[in-house]
């Protein structure tokens, strides 16, 4: 095998490589924040997806216009970096399908992912992935487009294994406040901020439940948002709570200072960055073959682990060497 392989090529053989995305997703519901957050993407460098919320975002009576927009902003240059999903509405909302109706034509080819909300079961995701999937291919749209689910009901938490297998799903949301709701007050609304959304048992298990079921069939686990929008610290201490303790990849932003404490906090430590590219290179060098780092064994087994903490480094804006880049990206 030639030293220049690519680690996608030598690593993965016909398996799918596990989805590298930003860790922070930042919501924006009226045009005004939409045009914000892209303002603020551009300063910032591409570490982080704008959705634009078509669900909550919409006023009643305004879905169409709503879509409309959101389809505008989406498919317009000013969308530098095409790291803009949607929101769209649930199976029960009877808007669902024109949302996608709207969208797909108009932006189809530039949209980072689509969010499908509030699914009591398996069956209906799998409904909403198939008229995708039709509508895509109905405007000659080549791509997979990437979708979300969230889970927050009783129902999508039981069908959550059958969820994440689904075609073209990429991310599964843990929606806290909508599940918290679900259980008649038998979790205190206390639970819906830090340290009981940690540590009651019931959202451990559905915690713990969603990111082992993702993991299994390599979809990014997303946790929920801090509902403090001011203290950056909290926001912090949840995305540490939720990436160490947790396993979640991925973080609901919903104000624009939770965007740098969500990416600072998931961001990989820059010791082991270091360590993931003299690895890689004298791997790649190698042949792909086994290798000594710092006296201990490294084969592809741990390639792996380090080639996706380092494009996880890249897309948090972390600097990777000339070397390094000039070898991987």
């Amino acid at each position: 095998m030639s030293s220049t392989v690519h680690p996608n090529e030598a690593l993965f053989d016909a398996e799918q490589p596990f989805p590298v995305i930003p860790s922070c997703e930042h919501f924006a519901g009226s045009e005004k924040l939409i045009l914000k957050a892209m303002q603020m993407q551009k300063e910032t460098g591409p570490v982080f997806d704008i959705t634009c919320d078509c669900e909550d975002g919409a006023a009643a009576g305004s879905e169409q216009e709503h879509a409309e927009m959101v389809a505008r902003i989406i498919g317009s240059a000013d969308n530098e970096f095409n790291m803009m999903g949607v929101r769209i509405h649930d199976p029960s909302h009877p808007h669902w399908q024109k949302d996608l109706d709207i969208l797909i034509p108009a932006c189809g080819e530039k949209l980072a992912y689509i969010t499908l909300p509030k699914c009591t079961q398996g069956a209906q995701i799998k409904e909403m992935v198939t008229y995708i999937q039709r509508l895509a291919s109905l405007h000659s749209i080549a791509r997979e487009i990437p979708i979300h689910v969230l889970i927050e009901t009783h129902g999508a938490l039981q069908d959550v294994w059958q969820i994440a297998a689904t075609d073209w799903v990429q991310v599964l949301d843990f929606g806290m406040m909508d599940f918290v709701s679900g259980h008649y007050g038998a979790i205190p609304a206390s639970c819906m901020r830090s340290p009981g959304q940690f540590d009651h048992a019931l959202l451990k298990r559905a915690k713990t439940e969603m990111v082992a079921a993702a993991l299994a069939n390599g979809v990014v686990p997303a946790h929920n948002v801090t509902l403090d929008l001011k203290d950056a610290q909290q926001t912090t201490d949840d995305a540490t709570r939720a990436r160490n303790e947790f396993g979640f990849m991925r973080m609901w932003s919903i104000y624009p200072t939770q965007i740098t404490a969500i990416v600072n906090a998931m961001k990989p430590n820059y010791e082991e960055v270091a360590d993931a590219e003299a690895i890689l290179l004298a791997a790649q060098e190698n042949s792909w073959g086994p290798i000594q780092h710092k006296g201990e064994l490294h084969d592809r087994a741990t390639y792996r682990y380090f080639w996706e903490l380092l494009q996880r480094a890249h897309v948090s804006g972390i600097a990777v060497s000339a070397e390094a880049k000039a070898a991987f990206f």
